[in-house]
């Protein structure tokens, strides 16, 4: 058996730089939080919680956190890699906690974007999806209620907008082609369109490799959370080139499967799958499936 696996497989820059976040804090001592989960993995997670990091899953959650007056334990609260709205740095000031700000630089990009563009006036257009906490991180920065678009259906939300400048940004893990379709199709409602391409350049060269590898292979392992966006857009875009094409999270999740007939195996994994979990899978094929070909 022939095993390939991509070259930009695992953590992104903006999740490696999360994660060691989180860690740093841990080592500086105090109460450690983090608004969300701070990656979309549950291994990760699981790991950082029996280290005592506590998770904060809601704003009402968050307004009822506030730093102890009389205490020396500093309560510390960490925005996670996908970023959070402007209301929720607000809530940390005004509460009395530390903030360690984890958001990767693209996401805080988008941010600065859609805050200065909404200030001007024109009408703010995010592709994505609308219940990612990216997308609703951005949302609150917008100055004015912005409009998201999934799917080709939800481009008619635009036909209100045909006169009015339109500003488009995208979700960083969204699907590139889908992209720049869409932004076609919202040509059809409006005339003013300024369309700024905030897919991270890692996502992009992460899908162009994974959809390159899958047309290559007998089967594809898409290793990731289930909870994962950007893991979901590889197993669709693998999906489309190989038909055996395999949403894992662990090595447990191939118990089931049967790769004996298989001369190559493609493998990639979502940008919140950390390396050690890339490795179980691979030695849990080489040892049960690797023969000579």
């Amino acid at each position: 058996m022939e095993i390939r696996v991509t070259e930009h497989a695992g953590f992104c820059f903006g999740v490696k730089r999360a994660v060691s976040r989180v860690y740093e804090e841990l080592e500086k001592g105090g109460e450690i939080y983090t608004f969300g989960p701070v990656i979309h993995n549950d291994e990760v997670i699981r790991e950082l919680e029996e280290k005592g990091v506590k998770i904060i899953r809601s704003e009402e959650e968050l307004r009822a956190l506030k730093q102890d007056p009389g205490s020396n334990t500093k309560k510390k609260v960490i925005i996670r890699s996908h970023g959070a709205k402007k209301e929720i740095y607000d809530i940390i000031e005004e509460n009395g906690l530390e903030l360690s700000d984890a958001t990767c630089p693209f996401v805080k990009r988008i941010h600065d974007i859609v805050a200065e563009e909404s200030g001007k006036g024109k009408q703010i257009v995010i592709t994505g999806n609308p219940g990612h906490p990216e997308v609703e991180g951005i949302t609150g920065w917008c100055r004015s209620t912005p409009v998201i678009v999934e799917n080709d259906g939800d481009a008619r939300k635009l036909a209100g907008f045909r006169d009015v400048p339109v500003c488009v940004v995208s979700q960083t893990t969204f699907n590139l082609n889908k992209f720049q379709d869409l932004v076609e199709n919202f040509r059809k409602y409006c005339y003013d369109i300024n369309a700024v391409n905030t897919i991270c350049n890692a996502t992009e060269l992460r899908q162009n490799e994974a959809a390159e590898l899958a047309k290559q292979v007998d089967a594809m392992l898409v290793v990731g959370g289930a909870k994962s966006s950007n893991t979901q857009k590889l197993f669709e875009i693998c999906s489309s080139e190989c038909n055996n094409t395999y949403f894992i999270q662990t090595a447990k999740d191939l118990k089931e499967k049967d790769f004996s007939l298989v001369s190559r195996l493609g493998v990639t994994a979502g940008a919140s799958t950390p390396n050690y979990i890339i490795e179980e899978i691979l030695n849990y094929v080489r040892t049960n499936f690797w023969r000579d070909v």
